[in-house]
């Protein structure tokens, strides 16, 4: 029994490994920096988890389509030290988002910039595309 416990707590530590290490990714892995996106809509939701933060915002289309794109921040320890709060993100806000879209071509993109509807700008990134 001992031998068979062994195996599975070894298959375990992998299992759990592999998943975190699929979590985080490079910018490039996901996101294209010759598609950059201005995105403005109304934010439904905000998830402040490692290893990145990420905001869902309703993006309203020229032909009156709403979109709910999800935004890639940075992880949120970063975002605290360039001074966003939990509390900056209040859900039906009307916010500006710079940023890059996925290569994939859905609706998700990585944040540089998000503006906050007093016109406070702040950093919301991981790092400068490269």
């Amino acid at each position: 029994m001992t031998i068979k416990r062994a195996v599975a707590m070894a298959s375990l530590a992998v299992i759990a490994f592999a998943a975190s290490a699929a979590a985080h990714h490079a910018f490039s892995a996901e996101f294209d920096q010759n598609k950059p996106v201005l995105l403005e809509g109304a934010l439904t939701k905000a998830d402040w988890m490692n290893p990145h933060a990420w905001i869902y915002i309703d993006v309203k289309g020229a032909d009156g389509t709403v979109v709910n794109w999800a935004i890639e921040m940075g992880p949120p320890n970063a975002l605290l030290r360039r001074g966003w709060k939990k509390s900056s993100m209040q859900i039906g806000a009307i916010i500006k988002v710079e940023g890059f879209a996925a290569k994939n071509g859905k609706e998700f993109a990585n944040a540089t910039n998000i503006t906050m509807p007093d016109g406070t700008k702040i950093f919301a990134g991981t790092d400068e595309p490269k």
